[in-house]
């Protein structure tokens, strides 16, 4: 038995996960390169870890699942993804939390976790209203 296709709504989750991943990777992967520190592979998944786990922490406590698109998982992920991401990294990773650091990354992922939800709640309203 072979199995079952993912449903539209499944893909979507998926696709938005994914982006939200992305754009974690590309806020630490332009940090590396910038400050030239942990450019290797394993020293970028290092890094980014503290705030894919906040990611995560936040995609099953708001359920995002079930509107992966909308402009307030976005609101919401982003402030579980710094907070967490932010104490991860200082007490759990030992890594260094200085102040730019700290307004960077919050800035960084609030265009990105909110950003391109706005576009895609943007995108769709001009759709249905084409419709």
């Amino acid at each position: 038995m072979s199995p079952a296709p993912f449903t539209p709504s499944l893909r979507k989750s998926l696709y938005a996960l994914v982006a939200d991943a992305a754009f974690i990777f590309l806020f630490i992967f332009i940090g590396t390169r910038n400050h030239d520190t942990d450019t290797d592979t394993a020293g970028v998944f290092s890094t980014a870890a503290p705030f894919l786990i906040g990611l995560i922490v936040g995609w099953g406590a708001l359920r995002v699942w079930k509107a992966p698109r909308k402009v307030t998982n976005g609101v919401g992920l982003w402030l579980i993804t710094i907070v967490i991401g932010m104490l991860l990294r200082r007490f759990a990773f030992d890594r260094g939390t200085a102040g730019a650091f700290v307004v960077v990354a919050t800035i960084f992922n609030a265009f990105t976790l909110m950003g391109w939800r706005f576009i895609a709640e943007q995108l769709s309203e001009r759709k249905a209203s084409q419709s």
